[in-house]
């Protein structure tokens, strides 16, 4: 469920399910946890940051292959923000989703939004998964792989399908040829059990953790392996565990029309300022008209489709970024100006040059964690028939995820999380997300007993915690104090104003702060 990893972006998420038979035991089982080092193992240093000044870093040594502990090791790299209180509750590891999204930083932020006497009593433990960020060694696949302008991603022709298969074809090849020995070990379950690793040189006889979209699903499969080690349980923006992750990525394209359409209602609802006319569906079809104007000239001969859609996906995550992205549009469909969308699309959705890593471990950990169809006929009957329904981001999220119809390691079989063996988790969510739409948490509250879940009702950002909800930030500081929390219902925080559109989002305010961190499709 997450997508490119935009700018200042990790992942966003994705989907699969199994389809084809999975070749191995569940990884739940199939590999003894390596043993844990002992503390001294990790050596903290300073590396404070004007924002974070007690920020401190490690590295930490992990088996390549969990099933052989004495093979190959590969490095972690780690954050911490040191308890200050007296007495502590332990370590709290914080990430971020994707997979692929970095969470050295996500340790500082974690440590200074909550409230100061709660921080306090944690030590606030960051880290970058394997195959991640300052983790070695760090994949990237494909260098280019999002350079503009891309082929329209609705494939009205033959032609325009074979240029979006020969990409991802070769992102898979480039893979295979870079990555042969360390693909096959990129994956939740060696992720979570690389986490088992760390708590035993955190000296801890229990971690709590924290994890924000496919980081609830990362905490819930590391919880399903070692109950008994979690002390607190905080998931935020929750996986659908059921659709890992063929399945799940169909219905977020459903959700993302969804949201998308309540992005272009809203600009319906300020006609004064936008011009796009007041019926919400006149303004989406200005939206696909402008779409169909840049398959024939891109902006600035960089935004065509399949990077339009690349733009104003991250509107799907955080309603903050509504008001720049409709400047841009009406710009574009009212005064024939494309330079404040080339604009929008260098903000949100062209790529970094890191970008290539989050997406290389994205796609990685994607296809390693369970079957996805191999027959290219599947895709596409299932895409068509989404499409017909969701057109917003079906066909661009198909082609993210494509690479793995030709993924070269074989699947595992994803593990069932259900966990009767936990102390009382956490869940978040917002009614509207597009990401990972609520579905996904009635189904992780269902398999986690005695979880309680607090709902965002019509909220439609993704990651809802930490981000300027008085109410849900208030259950999260409690539930982390005393381990105890109940099903509870907060209202959304209000839309945006198109005034804010004339200044730049304060990194401060309100969700963007989270947002920057989280990335999108991630």
């Amino acid at each position: 469920m997450l997508h490119p990893l935009k700018k200042r972006a990790a992942v966003l998420l994705s989907i699969s399910t199994a389809v084809a038979a999975a070749t191995l035991a569940s990884p739940v089982t199939a590999a003894p946890a390596a043993p844990a080092p002992s503390k001294a193992a990790l050596r903290w240093t300073g590396c404070a940051t004007p924002r974070y000044p007690t920020l401190q870093c490690a590295s930490l040594k992990v088996p390549l292959d969990h099933a052989r502990p004495a093979g190959r090791q590969i490095a972690l790299a780690l954050t911490r923000v040191p308890h200050t209180a007296a007495t502590s509750q332990g370590p709290l590891l914080v990430n971020p989703g994707g997979p692929g999204g970095s969470g050295r930083t996500l340790a500082g932020f974690v440590a200074s939004a909550l409230p100061k006497d709660v921080a306090a009593q944690y030590d606030v433990i960051g880290f970058d998964p394997r195959g991640v960020g300052k983790s070695e060694p760090a994949l990237d696949c494909g260098a280019g792989h999002f350079s503009p302008v891309r082929p329209d991603s609705v494939p009205r022709d033959e032609a325009t399908e074979e240029a979006n298969l020969d990409r991802v074809r070769s992102f898979a090849e480039s893979c295979r040829t870079k990555y042969a020995e360390v693909l096959p070990h990129i994956d939740t379950v060696s992720a979570a059990r690389d986490l088992e690793v760390l708590r035993g040189a955190l000296g801890a006889e229990r971690i709590s953790y924290f994890g924000y979209s496919y980081g609830t699903y990362l905490g819930a499969v590391y919880a399903k392996l070692h109950p008994g080690r979690v002390h607190r349980l905080v998931l935020d923006s929750v996986v659908d565990p059921g659709g890992v992750w063929y399945e799940d990525n169909l219905s977020q394209d459903r959700a993302f029309d969804a949201r998308h359409k309540a992005f272009l209602a809203w600009v319906a609802t300020y006609d004064e300022t936008y011009r796009l006319g007041t019926d919400p569906a006149e303004v989406e079809e200005r939206w696909y008209a402008m779409r169909e104007a840049l398959r024939e000239t891109p902006a600035g001969g960089k935004v065509g489709p399949a990077e339009l859609e690349d733009t104003f996906m991250p509107g799907s995550y955080f309603n903050g970024y509504w008001p720049h992205l409709a400047e841009a549009f009406a710009a574009y469909a009212v005064k024939a100006d494309p330079k404040p969308l080339v604009a929008a699309y260098e903000r949100f959705g062209a790529v970094e040059p890191s970008a290539g890593n989050g997406y290389s471990v994205y796609t990685a950990v994607q296809c390693r964690d369970s079957a996805w169809p191999k027959d290219w006929n599947q895709w596409r009957a299932d895409m068509w028939r989404t499409h017909a329904e969701a057109p917003f981001m079906t066909w661009n999220n198909a082609w993210y995820n494509a690479p793995c119809a030709f993924w070269p390691t074989e699947p595992l079989q994803a593990p069932d999380v259900t966990n009767a063996d936990l102390p009382p988790a956490l869940l978040l969510q917002a009614t509207e997300d597009a990401a990972t739409p609520f579905g996904g948490a009635l189904s992780m509250r269902e398999k986690l007993k005695g979880a309680a879940l607090v709902v965002e009702e019509g909220g439609g950002n993704h990651g809802i915690s930490l981000s300027g909800n008085k109410c849900l930030d208030e259950k999260v500081s409690a539930y982390l104090k005393t381990g105890t929390a109940a099903d509870a219902t907060c209202p959304a925080q209000p839309a945006p104003k198109p005034a804010a559109a004339t200044r730049a989002v304060p990194s401060s305010a309100g969700g963007a702060a989270l947002h920057g961190l989280l990335g999108f499709r991630g």
